[in-house]
């Protein structure tokens, strides 16, 4: 199903992949794990994350469970297209926290032939759409959701509930500040 597409005429075609959920869903090991197989057939990979996110290391990408990746710190969307320099794979970690250009970066990278491979919230703390990704989802071929497991009942979840009392969208964090709960849950809590 995420098999890059080759045509006889044109070459490798492009691709967008979204992968989304609350926190604590995996997005980040899928993507390693789309990384990895990606690496097994020696394709070149550009990682990139957003500078603002350093809750465990500043320079890597690395998942609640402790793995990591190398990856190129981003202030802006713009930042991707001067990193990159060809590379098979374009993958994003915490695409919400991107400004909008990378909608049009992600098109521009997927039109020339890189195969962008995204992740992140789809929705805030709010239960609310999340920054640009609303439009990825759209523009993407393949959209895989993702879900965390409710901490207080044990069903699917998929809202990330905020367990500290600042109101911005954005707050970096992870279990110190947010735990996943299923829509029953989220709706009691915020009562």
């Amino acid at each position: 199903m995420f098999l890059e597409q080759f045509s006889k005429d044109k070459g490798q075609l492009g691709s967008i992949e979204v992968i989304c959920g609350s926190m604590f869903s995996g997005k980040t090991e899928e993507l390693f794990r789309r990384l990895r197989r990606a690496q097994f057939a020696n394709q070149s990979i550009l990682l990139v994350k957003p500078s603002l996110d350093e809750r465990y290391a500043s320079q890597d990408v690395v998942s609640h469970v402790g793995q990591s990746w190398a990856a190129v710190r981003c202030q802006n969307a713009h930042e991707i297209m001067e990193k990159w320099q060809g590379e098979h794979i374009v993958a994003i970690d915490e695409a919400q926290f991107f400004d909008a250009a990378i909608i049009s970066i992600c098109t521009s990278l997927a039109n020339q032939g890189a195969r962008v491979i995204i992740a992140g919230l789809d929705m805030d703390y709010l239960g609310q759409p999340f920054g640009p990704m609303p439009q990825l989802m759209a523009i993407a071929e393949y959209v895989s959701k993702v879900h965390a497991v409710c901490v207080d009942c044990g069903n699917l979840a998929h809202f990330s509930y905020r367990t500290v009392a600042q109101k911005e969208q954005v707050l970096v964090g992870a279990i110190e500040k947010y735990k996943p709960l299923c829509r029953s849950c989220y709706q009691q809590k915020n009562q």
